[in-house]
């Protein structure tokens, strides 16, 4: 079995730490990575980290993590609630899945409330801000070690 995570992340994340950061926080997507590889690596997985402003790249990363991955952290962004592609995707993709959102997206405007995600997700990490990546991580290793 495969001892990779692949962590997702949807448009805009790329802007963390400049974008809205009364709502997102300062910590940057490259801290948020680098903190994810530290986690990950103590509790013996690799991580396949991965932003896309694009929703067929990443349609094309749950693809391939079919073949190369033990679990997907996802933070769908605004595709959370748009896509119905990329919900079938990960509905092809039998580990276990972890929708994440950095901010409390019960708490946000109506418009945030309807996740397509969440219809597949083995569980869901909302409102931890960027140390929500780190807790998803320990949470995926307890889904995946072997019984």
């Amino acid at each position: 079995m495969s001892k990779t995570i692949f962590i997702l992340n949807g448009p805009n994340l790329n802007l963390l730490g400049q974008r809205e950061p009364h709502i997102y926080g300062s910590t940057t997507l490259d801290e948020i990575r680098e903190n994810c590889i530290t986690v990950a690596g103590g509790l013996g997985f690799d991580v396949d980290f991965r932003q896309s402003n694009f929703e067929g790249e990443l349609i094309e990363s749950v693809h391939q993590a079919r073949n190369a991955s033990c679990g997907i952290i996802i933070n769908p962004a605004a595709y959370t609630f748009t896509s119905i592609a990329l919900l079938d995707a990960l509905k092809t993709y039998d580990p276990p899945k972890i929708e994440l959102h950095i901010s409390n997206v019960h708490a946000r405007e109506s418009i945030y409330h309807n996740s397509l995600i969440s219809r597949v997700a083995t569980a869901i990490m909302i409102g931890f801000g960027a140390d929500g990546y780190g807790l998803a991580i320990q949470a995926m290793a307890r889904f995946v070690k072997p019984r």
